[in-house]
């Protein structure tokens, strides 16, 4: 497995935890930054993180800021991605149950750095339910998002 993920400076301190979380599991990572805790636009490590997801270069992507809100606003706007923000556990588990999210979208503003490592291993442990249901509403998105381009 491949991830890739971003942070702006805001999600930069958890970004090094979460890369420690993912190397620790022997996880290929492509890290598109930021590197230091230096203000920065979000929306810039958002699109790299999306295109590299929707281009196939990582099977997942992580993206931190200050609610996770922004970054998931900016990946959606990149083909093929179903960013999804995540301050919860059920959150965690239901973004990739039921939605198929290829990101997630985290807040250091709004959880503890244990609880976003939970949640990130919750999300890349948890696979879609290919059910019917839970199917045919992504197949109504990636529809869309044809009819739409």
């Amino acid at each position: 497995m491949k991830i890739a993920i971003g942070a702006d400076h805001a999600g930069y301190v958890f970004k090094s935890a979460i890369i420690e979380l993912l190397e620790a599991r022997e996880i290929e990572i492509i890290d598109y930054g930021t590197k230091n805790l230096d203000s920065v636009d979000y929306p810039i490590y958002a699109f790299k993180v999306a295109k590299s997801v929707s281009n196939h270069e990582a099977d997942l992507g992580v993206l931190i800021c200050g609610t996770g809100v922004g970054m998931a606003i900016a990946a959606n706007k990149v083909k093929g991605i179903r960013a999804g923000v995540c301050q919860s556990v059920f959150a965690a588990k239901a973004i990739r149950e039921h939605n198929d999210a290829n990101i997630i979208c985290l807040g250091s503003r709004t959880n503890t750095l244990d609880e976003v490592i939970e949640f990130v291993t919750i999300f890349l442990d948890t696979q879609f339910s290919r059910g019917e249901r839970h199917q045919k509403r992504i197949d109504i998105i990636s529809d869309y998002e044809k009819e739409n381009k």
